[in-house]
């Protein structure tokens, strides 16, 4: 398996009924899991964003259904407030995705922040924003079904804007002081809404938080029947904020008499805890808890899902947390927590889901050591003995791409006499998040082993220095500084950039010889000065001074924006000095400024290098259910997968390339796989008796969504296992300046990190200015075409939001109807990334055209004025060609 680079200090976990302490010890802390105590359906409301897409692709639909969003709140389409998000462009693809309801910011027609609405006074601004309203609906009405995930929201922080105090607002009067004009224009609001829409849902009032004064807008609402469909107000705030605000607002709803509407918070969480698993885990345990709808927090660039997804289609340790959220099911159970409520502290949620027989708990916000107990658990269910597997969820930053959750351990518990069973967690990151899956054991299972066996981080503060320059910065984010970034150990350090004749030394330790695998963690701001001339910074690294490597370190959209560099070193067993420095006397000297949070080590063993393991039992399951009393499977048990039943896997990768994924099963039938929503040409898999069928396939770098659907009797799915190979699929790649340019698309050697040195630029602001690539295909299908682009186009932002743009290609196979793709940025023109679409090739020569031209907005009839919607392509470097599977 891949492994994710954000790896602490080793993890533990020892799956056992503990004996009596030693006399003295001092007892370890205890999140407790009450099976007997159902706390409601499992709502999976924590999964919302806002801002989080930008448009169809940026993210990839992969990410989107893979996280489980089940809310976005967004732009008013054809807003001028920020690039892309707009309201009814991501409606479809989050719609069919699986998500339920976007939000739309109808205030976020106007720029600015607070708003710029124009009007000699009041009633002028607001009639103003009425029109406005009016063509946001009439659009909303245009979208056939998917109108019916619309939810209105027509002010957004009104006692801070509109019916705020400062220049921008209605009369410069607070509502919170004098409620009158706000609630008149809330009322005239709503029934201009709902004249237009009948069926539509409204949300309100929107607050900063929830004020005191929120109840008097209910009571006003309730008297003009004009109560919102539902209440929503934000908490950036902390967890117990929203467990009190929700309590204090639903006994508001009783005293004024109202009937519990839906809430959702659609703002929550800080810079610091955004990315950060640990962080996370604790709002997403008040927000399940409260049964409500929450979004997280835009304070960054758009279309990464809040800091969860990293380029167009890869997560970071944040999105694993949300797709193991996500993937719960049945009804949640009471947690007691060693500090009740308390932020920065050992917090969880967990669910019971009794068809499945199935236990999953996620927590996290501790160092150290704890113990996990499950009590009450249900002999009928689980039996004498229970099947535990136990992961971690590590942080890698905010444009760090993350492997599936790391298997901590894999093992077979004996219940205790009182329906107890206790997990000691040893070696806990703050940072990261754990999950523990229950299931019945006793089957005689095969136990998986633990997915890595040594790692070790080593804090760059820590090292030594030499030569000018050195910066220790800190301490970064905390929680008496929730503004700034997450940093591992709270310092990072600077020093190694142009001119400089810095060295950071490591001293390591390891325990044998071999490969390891060695992470940095950096940042380099793509706007700052030194940074802007070439892009990725590069840094020079050696083992004892010896074995040269060039690392090129990740860019980031502000700084202490944290991503990681992988490598992989020879060491032997024992001590070694790891150098990153300024100057190479083989290699040459570093361009651009960097800062330096820690490097991971972890050993590149058979337990790293064995393929990925993806057991049924645990996947998303349609039409069917887990089964435990099978003897030969791996795991605690398998899926038996009848004609139209299925088992869905979201699979990492860490490139663009061919793997080999071997499907393990117990007979019974067979089935048919699809891959990204592609049904693959291949053979049904399966027979009438145990067996495994390989296949190679193309996966794109970073989430994969493989379903295996039952197509004849009923195939019993053991599990997936995934790992890279080569040599099966025939791979093509084309240079793009080897292809044919037209109008004013030309070839270029301004940006030195292009393969060949050379890459494509002005493609689009017109279909006449074009890239024409002429690529062979062995056989008719479909394949993978994989652009190599840069993109770093971004547009003047009007507050704390960086704004870049995703430029887009209009790409036409062999003369066909073109299909738009959205490139997201990679902070600079000399930063390449890699996009994979899938196409449908014919057997021989087939002409890919790119174009681009700007995109009008909804009606067709104006333009952004702004320069938030480019008329250019990205500069395209080369394009792959590969078939999405192997006959």
């Amino acid at each position: 398996m891949a492994v994710g680079a954000a790896v602490a200090a080793v993890v533990t976990a020892m799956l056992a009924v503990p004996s009596a302490g030693t006399a003295g010890a001092a007892e370890p802390e205890r999140l407790v899991i009450d099976l007997a105590t159902d706390t409601g359906a499992f709502h999976g409301g924590a999964s919302g964003s806002l801002y989080g897409i930008y448009g169809d692709g940026a993210p990839s639909r992969n990410l989107i259904e893979g996280m489980h969003l089940r809310t976005v709140s967004t732009k008013a389409q054809d807003g001028p407030q920020h690039p892309g998000a707009d309201a009814l462009e991501i409606l479809p693809p989050f719609v069919d995705s699986g998500g339920k309801d976007v939000y739309i910011y109808m205030t976020d027609i106007y720029r600015g922040f607070p708003y710029e609405w124009p009007g000699a006074d009041g009633p002028a601004k607001l009639a103003d924003f009425q029109e406005k309203i009016k063509k946001q609906v009439r659009q909303v009405l245009t979208m056939g079904d998917y109108k019916d995930h619309v939810v209105y929201v027509p002010f957004n922080e009104p006692e801070g804007n509109m019916f705020g105090t400062g220049n921008w607002s209605y009369n410069k009067t607070s509502w919170l002081n004098d409620p009158k004009d706000f609630f008149a224009a809330w009322k005239e609001t709503y029934h201009l809404i709902k004249s237009l829409d009948p069926d539509a849902r409204i949300a309100g009032p929107n607050t900063s938080l929830l004020f005191d004064q929120v109840k008097g807008f209910l009571q006003y609402a309730k008297a003009n029947d004009v109560v919102p469909d539902v209440m929503t107000w934000h908490e950036l705030s902390s967890p117990a904020a929203v467990r009190t605000s929700v309590a204090k607002y639903r006994q508001w709803e009783k005293e004024v008499g109202i009937e519990p509407l839906p809430i959702n918070v659609n703002e929550y969480g800080h810079n610091y805890h955004l990315s950060v698993p640990g962080q996370v885990v604790q709002w997403v345990s008040a927000i399940e808890e409260s049964k409500i709808d929450a979004d997280l927090a835009y304070w960054n660039i758009d279309g990464n899902l809040n800091d969860s997804a990293v380029d167009a289609n890869k997560g970071n340790g944040q999105w694993w947390l949300f797709n193991a959220y996500g993937q719960m099911s049945g009804h949640t159970v009471k947690v007691t927590a060693p500090h009740p409520n308390q932020q920065y502290t050992l917090q969880g949620v967990a669910t019971l889901d009794d068809k499945k027989k199935q236990s999953r708990a996620i927590f996290g916000g501790k160092s150290g050591d704890a113990d996990v107990v499950f009590q009450n658990i249900d002999s009928k269910l689980f039996g004498k003995t229970v099947h535990a597997t136990v992961q971690e969820i590590p942080w890698t930053g905010q444009v760090g791409d993350s492997a599936q959750p790391l298997r901590l351990a894999d093992q077979e518990v004996q219940v205790g006499a009182d329906g107890t069973v206790t997990l000691p967690m040893t070696g806990m990151n703050e940072m990261s998040a754990y999950q523990v899956i229950l299931s019945p054991g006793g089957n005689g299972g095969e136990l998986a082993e633990p997915s890595i066996s040594w790692r070790k981080t080593y804090e760059a503060e820590n090292a030594t220095y030499t030569g000018k320059g050195y910066s220790k910065n800190g301490p970064e984010g905390r929680p008496s500084d929730v503004g700034k970034f997450a940093t591992s150990g709270n310092y990072n350090v600077g020093g190694l950039r142009t001119g400089s004749d810095g060295v950071l030394a490591i001293d390591v330790d390891v325990p044998k010889d071999g490969t390891y695998d060695l992470s940095v963690f950096a940042n380099s701001y793509n706007l700052y000065d030194l940074v802007k001339e070439q892009g990725p910074t590069n840094v020079f690294l050696r083992v004892d001074g010896k074995d040269p490597q060039e690392l090129r370190l990740p860019l980031g959209y502000k700084w202490v924006v944290w991503g990681h560099t992988d490598t992989t070193v020879k060491l032997t067993a024992g001590k070694h000095k790891i150098t990153l420095s300024a100057q190479d006397p083989d290699l040459g000297v570093t361009k651009g400024d960097a800062i330096i949070d820690k490097i991971d080590l972890a050993l590149r063993d058979e337990h790293v290098t064995r393929p990925a393991i993806y057991e049924a039992e645990y996947a998303t399951v349609t039409g069917t259910r887990p089964g435990y009393s099978y003897r030969n499977a791996s795991g605690p048990g398998a899926v038996p997968l009848p004609k139209d039943a299925s088992a869905t896997f979201w699979v990492h990768s860490p490139t663009d390339g061919e793997a080999t994924v071997s499907l393990d099963h117990l007979g019974g039938g067979r089935a048919q796989v699809a891959l990204n929503g592609d049904k693959l040409d291949i053979p049904k898999v399966g027979a009438g008796k145990p067996g495994t069928d390989v296949m190679r396939m193309f996966l794109s770098a970073g989430i994969n969504k493989i379903t295996v659907t039952g197509a004849s009797h009923e195939l019993v799915l053991d599990r997936l296992r995934v790992g890279p190979s080569s040599g099966n699929l025939a791979t093509k790649v084309y240079q793009a300046e080897a292809g044919t340019l037209s109008g004013a698309a030309k070839a270029t050697d301004a940006y030195t990190f292009a393969a060949g040195g050379k890459a494509v630029t002005d493609i689009g602001d017109g279909k006449a200015n074009a890239l024409t690539v002429d690529v062979v295909a062995e056989r008719s299908g479909r394949h993978a075409v994989t652009i190599r682009y840069s993109n770093a186009e971004q547009a003047p932002a009007t507050h704390y939001n960086p704004d870049p743009i995703a430029r887009h290609s209009d790409l036409s196979v062999n003369g066909g109807t073109t299909r738009r793709i959205l490139f997201p940025t990679t902070f600079h023109f000399n930063s390449f990334r890699d996009l994979t679409v899938p196409v449908t090739l014919k057997k021989g020569t087939n002409r890919l055209t790119f174009t681009a031209q700007e995109l009008p907005d909804f009606n067709g009839d104006s333009y952004n004025q702004y320069d938030q919607r480019s008329p250019y392509a990205p500069v395209i470097d080369q394009v792959t060609v590969t078939p999405l599977s192997e006959n």
